[in-house]
């Protein structure tokens, strides 16, 4: 499978799925500012919004949105356990993979980490942030994993706290949540998927301040 990718992007929980999984993927790093693969190659005709995750699946397959994506590859590698075997669990994993979807990434960080969102929508953002992190925190006082262990929604959660600093957001008024994230990011996959893509951002970085 390849994997479109950017750095320290939402796309970086699929990398930790594969990790986790012990899978192997071919990892093609994109520059959604340039809307272009690092090897020159126009991402826009892959996916004309410009946005990560894309997963080339072994068929060929074109998958695109962060859900979708980890719940194929949780699918494609049952081994791993990153999905629940039974109904309800899988019930619940999709639960969870929506509320950090759409409730925490797209309604609280997306406008906060927008350089052009106005500051009316900023301000909307911050305060819908209370509530969704209140459920968040009561939801993991006192659990090591989302479910009854660790699946794709926690590498998926993982991710999206990264962002917490960068959007202007004190975990410190959470703890549950502040120790949850401490603990899964000394998980040796998620670990493995920050230290590289670090790396990654930065030099992503050191590109655009010299262009």
């Amino acid at each position: 499978m390849d994997l479109y990718f950017a750095p320290f992007a939402c796309s970086m929980a699929t990398r930790i799925a594969f990790y986790e999984a012990g899978a192997e993927a071919r990892y093609i790093e994109v520059d959604t500012k340039t809307g272009r693969t690092l090897a020159g190659d126009d991402f826009l005709a892959i996916n004309p919004l410009g946005q990560v995750p894309v997963l080339r699946t072994d068929e060929g397959w074109l998958l695109t949105e962060n859900a979708a994506i980890l719940q194929h590859v949780a699918e494609r590698l049952p081994a791993a356990g990153l999905m629940p075997e039974d109904g309800l669990g899988r019930d619940r994993l999709r639960e969870w993979l929506s509320f950090v979807s759409t409730e925490l990434h797209k309604a609280v960080f997306t406008p906060l980490l927008s350089s052009w969102a106005p500051d009316g929508a900023k301000a909307f953002a911050r305060e819908l942030a209370g509530p969704r992190f209140d459920r968040l925190s009561r939801h993991l006082d006192g659990r090591p994993f989302l479910l009854d262990r660790f699946g794709v929604a926690d590498a998926y959660l993982a991710v999206v706290l990264i962002w917490t600093r960068a959007a202007g957001l004190d975990p410190a008024a959470w703890p549950a949540v502040r120790a949850w994230h401490k603990a899964i990011l000394e998980r040796p996959s998620v670990a493995r998927a920050v230290r590289e893509e670090r790396v990654l951002y930065e030099a992503e970085q050191a590109r655009h301040a010299a262009a």
